[in-house]
């Protein structure tokens, strides 16, 4: 009898794997994100030879996670601490759908130094009607 249900399990749950393999449909949405910096420099590379101005996170599945690591060095004259946010989300309503963040953990950044910093953008599963977007990341120094 244990036997016979878990056969009908198994069989139900192949079931919803064909149902779900037919529905499913994959969207690679493409972006642009401009990065503007205020007090800092944000650069690809950790001797801070090549400035970042634009990111380009190419093509981006439903539910993925896309991570790109930059270096920002204090151009002020103090120490200093990072924010960053997002401005001009084209089209307005892909804030529902895609995030961004990063692993900077809030410490002092002395002047010229420079770290490490890794942006993750993240696209909701249930992205729609958006197959393209753009944004900008501000990363502004304070201290």
């Amino acid at each position: 009898m244990e036997l016979t249900k878990i056969g009908v399990f198994a069989i139900v749950l192949a079931s919803i794997a064909v149902v779900y393999a037919l529905t499913s449909v994959s969207v690679y949405l493409s972006s642009v994100g401009t990065v503007r910096a205020v007090g800092v420099g944000v650069y690809r590379d950790s001797i801070c030879s090549q400035s970042v101005s634009v990111i380009d996170w190419g093509s981006v599945e439903p539910g993925a996670v896309k991570n790109v690591t930059v270096y920002v060095r204090n151009e002020g004259n103090t120490p200093t601490t990072l924010s960053l946010q997002t401005a001009n989300w084209n089209p307005a309503n892909a804030t529902s759908y895609i995030s961004l963040s990063w692993d900077y953990n809030g410490q002092t950044i002395d002047l010229s130094q420079v770290i490490g910093v890794t942006l993750s953008l993240s696209i909701s599963s249930i992205i729609e009607g958006i197959t393209t977007f753009s944004f900008d990341i501000v990363v502004v120094g304070s201290g």
